[in-house]
């Protein structure tokens, strides 16, 4: 049997604010998904970056803070981490297997670096992963365009070796299942 839970992964007020591709849609979607898992006891977890003294995701910085649309109830776990993996020194790993989870919704940023690096670690671990469309995006990096990097990964990296990249309806179907 699966256990599901909801990761929303660095989507913090720096990142978001800094307007990376289509956020206002993945913005609306992570809120559809938060407000669908609580209503049917799904776990919502939060990663939250933790950057160096002076850099946008200082911790305790006005940037670092889990941006509001989509921030955590007060009884809701978040992970704090200073990696791409959301696994690496965390206790994620650990608090997944205490609950039984073992099917992951991965969401929000950045699709290349802590969204790849989480999906490729979990997937070593084991679970079983899905990723929305339109619930993770990035920003242009070098000559690529957020755009580009958005579908390469989901599409070509991601979907059918390492997750299941699926519709936002049909996450919404397995959800409420």
């Amino acid at each position: 049997m699966e256990k599901m839970a909801l990761l929303v992964i660095d989507f913090q007020n720096a990142l978001v604010l800094a307007k990376p591709f289509d956020v206002e849609e993945v913005i609306s979607n992570i809120k559809r998904l938060i407000k669908t898992c609580r209503e049917n006891n799904v776990e919502v977890i939060y990663v939250q970056h933790n950057d160096e003294i002076g850099d946008e995701l200082e911790p305790n910085s006005e940037g670092w803070k889990i941006y509001e649309e989509v921030s955590p109830n007060a009884d809701e776990k978040i992970i704090n981490k200073t990696y791409n993996s959301a696994f690496k020194e965390t206790n994620l790993k650990q608090y997944l297997d205490n609950k039984g989870i073992n099917q992951l919704v991965i969401t929000g940023m950045q699709t290349e670096f802590c969204i790849d690096a989480t999906c490729k670690v979990a997937f070593e671990y084991g679970y079983n992963l899905i990723i929305p469309e339109k619930t993770n995006t990035t920003f242009k990096n070098g000559n690529i365009s957020a755009k580009d990097l958005y579908e390469f990964y989901n599409f070509n990296i991601f979907n059918g070796r390492f997750a299941k990249v699926e519709s936002m309806e049909k996450t919404i179907g397995r959800i409420i299942e």
